[in-house]
């Protein structure tokens, strides 16, 4: 994404935490907490969180923190996030939190740390002119996972247009992912506009 870009997506989110309040799931660009949280149970579906590493790219107030809280233990969790007032609430809200850590930067340009899994709900679905953007990120964070990386999009088929979100073909983005990953699968159903793509290290899901 190039700056008017990313200034646009923070101009965006900054507008909505004036009509929903800092913190609330709108203020992320959520329809409701209930979407978030189904996406989330698609994410998690990746295998076995225990003990692992975890990377949550654009992770707003580090929602996905809590909600792994629920369902894993003994994890370590790095939230990034280029909203300040993201990271901020996230660091306040989870100040006392062990193996928790959040930083404020751009994860299409930071270097990214090497971690068992990646998740990433909801950072691939703005608008960009640069038709690679998507391949290129994809591929960074398939990167930076040692045993699977875990995202969403939303679905071009079902989508309406937007002048900033943008769906994507679920079946071009799987053929991607096949090509780079032994072992691909799409969850779709939860939610209409909406698709969640697992991509593992290693064709059987054993960590």
């Amino acid at each position: 994404m190039d700056l008017l870009e990313k200034a646009t997506v923070m101009h965006y989110h900054r507008h909505r935490i004036a009509e929903y309040q800092s913190g609330s799931v709108e203020s992320l660009g959520w329809r409701s907490q209930v979407s978030q949280q189904l996406r989330y149970q698609q994410l998690i579906k990746v295998g076995d969180l225990n003990g692992a590493s975890v990377l949550d790219i654009g992770c707003g107030y580090g929602d996905l923190k809590a909600f792994l809280d629920l369902h894993a233990v003994d994890f370590d969790y790095i939230g990034v996030d280029q909203m300040p007032e993201f990271i901020a609430e996230a660091r306040k809200r989870y100040a006392n939190y062990s193996r928790t850590a959040f930083y404020q930067t751009d994860f299409s340009t930071a270097e990214l740390p090497q971690v068992d899994v990646v998740f990433a709900s909801g950072a691939l679905g703005y608008r960009c002119k640069n038709d690679s953007f998507y391949t290129d990120m994809i591929c960074k964070l398939y990167n930076s996972a040692r045993f699977a990386l875990a995202f969403n999009m939303l679905d071009k088929k079902h989508f309406p247009q937007h002048n900033l979100l943008v769906g994507h073909d679920r079946d071009e983005i799987l053929t991607l992912c096949q090509a780079l990953s032994p072992r691909v699968d799409c969850l779709s159903g939860y939610l209409e506009d909406d698709f969640t793509v697992l991509m593992y290290r290693n064709a059987v899901n054993d960590q």
